[in-house]
């Protein structure tokens, strides 16, 4: 069914926040822009209107922490067969697009959109993620559909290209409420963006029983983690909220994004702020990790603001490796979730040549 979201204000009676109408052409195009995180914190964006070689214009062009790419198209006033058809138009254009094209649409946004603002697309990307751009870009796509709310056809479409065809395909809705002469915008998602069906086949695709975990933080970071057993992630919900996936005994294949698999465990025990997190000193007292750890030190603290906060997971390494001997092998899986349970081919490929990598059973 079509979304419904409404606010009530409660702290004088209950009373409605007005719903406004919203300029989808240009406003939200704009703050999208200026403010991707509002979408999805995960994404770099790197293009806006940009033209395809079929004559169209792709609304904004991002890109994740694995340097895949992501289509965002605003519905405006078109037809659920027009918005789609568009969409897929576009995948199919992005699918093909090199590095260096991927490049030249980069430099090409900021020279229109980004004036003051010209940087390598290397640079933009340590930026945003912290990390180094991966050796290949565009290994793979999403296509999302940005609008207010859609309708039935729509949302049948949608979901039977995800469901029956494994397009790579989503909406998200945008909507902006007014209270006096103050502005709310909401955001709420068509399909979870961290349910993960990657390319099961038809009436198969069982999960494996082995989950991938990103390990996306500074290489200090990461060999603390693999020195004193554990994962991290944090900055925000989106990031850290896959990692309740994590129970005891769970057996994790650790991929660092843009440098390979760095490990294999067990997790020993759930999630907890690292401001709660324990190691044994040099004299084997048990003592918060922050008071041993710069790494862990630099990381956020819970006490400073929840939502923000990093988050570890305590893990029991079988076998690492150091991020500099990471491995990595072209059609390895990976993903911008923290934490999933892939059911693709591609993740039990992955999985068996790890095990063959890091000898084990």
């Amino acid at each position: 069914m079509p979304l419904e979201l409404g606010i009530w204000r409660i702290d004088k009676g209950v009373q409605p926040v007005e719903f406004g109408t919203f300029n989808l052409e240009s406003r939200l195009e704009d703050i999208l822009s200026e403010n991707i995180e509002i979408a999805s914190p995960n994404w770099l964006v790197i293009g806006r209107q940009v033209r395809t070689e079929h004559g169209g214009f792709i609304d904004l062009l991002a890109m994740d922490q694995d340097a895949n790419l992501v289509v965002l198209e605003l519905k405006r006033h078109q037809t659920h067969r027009d918005i789609v058809a568009q969409l897929l138009d576009y995948g199919s254009w992005v699918a093909r697009l090199e590095a260096n094209h991927i490049v030249q649409i980069f430099d090409e946004y900021q020279k229109r959109w980004k004036k003051n603002e010209i940087v390598s697309i290397d640079e933009a990307f340590r930026s945003k993620f912290g990390i180094s751009m991966p050796d290949e870009m565009n290994q793979s796509h999403e296509l999302v559909i940005v609008a207010a709310s859609l309708d039935q056809a729509t949302e049948r479409v949608v979901r039977y290209l995800a469901g029956e065809h494994r397009v790579p395909i989503n909406a998200v809705f945008f909507r902006v409420f007014r209270d006096g002469d103050r502005e709310y915008i909401s955001r709420a998602w068509f399909r979870d963006p961290a349910e993960i069906i990657v390319d099961p086949p038809d009436g198969e695709g069982e999960w494996n029983g082995e989950y991938y975990v990103s390990f996306g933080y500074p290489h200090e970071v990461v060999r603390d983690g693999l020195r004193r057993g554990y994962v991290v992630a944090g900055g925000g919900s989106w990031y850290s909220r896959t990692l309740q996936m994590l129970e005891p005994g769970a057996r994790i294949w650790v991929n660092v994004p843009g440098t390979g698999y760095v490990g294999v465990g067990n997790v020993i025990s759930t999630m907890v702020p690292v401001d709660e997190f324990t190691v044994r000193d040099e004299n084997g007292n048990e003592v918060p990790i922050v008071q041993v750890s710069d790494s862990a030190a630099s990381l956020n603290r819970a006490a400073d603001d929840p939502e923000t906060a990093d988050y570890l997971v305590r893990v029991d390494w079988l076998k690492t490796v150091e991020p500099e001997q990471a491995i990595k092998e072209k059609g390895f899986f990976g993903n911008q979730n923290t934490v999933a349970r892939p059911r693709a081919a591609k993740w039990v490929y992955t999985v068996e040549r790890l095990k063959s990598r890091f000898g084990i059973d």
